[in-house]
């Protein structure tokens, strides 16, 4: 199966949590051969867990995402192509005076250069980038 969809970070923490959204897990499993993440995640879930004090909770965060995730999910780079795109709509974001925050700019950039959907609980943060798809798999 290709790929289809890019996760960002509140939708791969969804099995962290103590009662997951039953929908995220379903669609989770369902689309498990078609989703990856961005380099950004990876970072933000690593960041995450490395603040925590060592803990049962920090312990179990490193073995998902060392167990389960980094063994399951392909985690794409923020690369020339993603930079050119993050650029042209950072400036023309700028010019219309909004400004997203740069990580959801990159985030959004390597969705769309790799013509992925993204998948968000935050749909309001990525709206008005040019041509991204978004979607929630909350519902």
């Amino acid at each position: 199966m290709t790929l289809q969809f890019l996760l960002d970070t509140n939708i791969l923490s969804e099995p962290l949590r103590p009662h997951p959204n039953p929908q995220v897990m379903v669609q989770l499993r369902h689309w498990r051969h078609a989703i990856a993440i961005p380099t950004i995640v990876w970072h933000e879930l690593w960041f995450g867990c490395y603040r925590l004090q060592p803990s049962t909770r920090r312990t179990a965060i490193e073995r998902y995402l060392t167990n389960v995730v980094a063994v399951s999910l392909p985690v794409l780079p923020y690369d020339a192509r993603a930079a050119h795109w993050h650029a042209n709509e950072r400036a023309r974001l700028s010019a219309l005076g909004k400004t997203p925050p740069f990580a959801d700019g990159m985030i959004a950039a390597i969705a769309r250069t790799n013509d992925l959907t993204l998948v968000t609980f935050n749909l309001d943060d990525y709206r008005a980038f040019d041509g991204l798809r978004i979607t929630d798999w909350q519902t």
